[in-house]
């Protein structure tokens, strides 16, 4: 798999502070993208992209905090850093609570906005990398058997073979074959890593 370049969307309505702070990301090495409101961010950002959002409070159409509220409704999880030219308090309280990375007040000093984007693209990093784990994962689990997802739950649950045998009407050595099979399929080695797999797939053990 490659990985996708991560892009640091900035959308203000304010064309110089939008130019001025997409420059600055693009000589600190960054992919930068500006969109002069929500909207135009909307229509040109693809949802499942990596990188993050350095987005105004105040706009005219929808509001930056209105366009949090949007993505989080549709699932898109660029963490986000807010720029305020008024440094409004219980702005500021709102939008974190609601997820945002930082909240920064114009003019954005460049070591605090480079830090908020380094901090925000390593929070999207991890977040991808859990959506990964988590879409193998499942895919792993679809390829198994209903009577392999069985005893898988069993295994979890700390039986024994011949007491899933039992349990199953089936031979202990059918047990055995399905249960090589779970461990194959899940991509694990030990029954330590099964269990943390179930746990991550929020499958119940005893």
């Amino acid at each position: 798999m490659t990985e996708t370049i991560p892009v640091v969307h900035v959308i203000d309505d304010d064309d110089s502070v939008r130019k001025a702070v997409t420059r600055l990301l693009k000589a600190a090495g960054y992919e930068a993208q500006d969109y002069a409101n929500a909207g135009d961010f909307l229509l040109a950002a693809p949802t499942a992209a990596s990188g993050c959002l350095v987005l105004d409070v105040r706009m005219p159409g929808p509001s930056g905090l209105e366009l949090q509220a949007a993505l989080k409704r549709q699932g898109n999880c660029l963490p986000i850093i807010f720029l305020s030219g008024h440094g409004d308090i219980p702005m500021s309280v709102q939008a974190i609570k609601a997820g945002a990375v930082d909240f920064l007040t114009k003019p954005v000093q460049r070591q605090a906005l480079l830090a908020a984007v380094s901090h925000a693209l390593e929070i999207n990093r991890a977040t991808s990398a859990e959506r990964a784990r988590s879409e193998f994962l499942q895919s792993c689990y679809q390829a198994l058997t209903e009577r392999e997802r069985e005893i898988f739950r069993m295994v979890v649950q700390g039986r024994l073979n011949k007491q899933i045998a039992s349990a199953l009407g089936i031979a202990e050595r059918t047990v055995k074959a399905h249960r090589a099979q779970v461990m194959e399929k899940m991509q694990v080695t030990t029954l330590a890593d099964l269990v943390r797999v179930a746990g991550e797939l929020g499958l119940e053990a005893a």
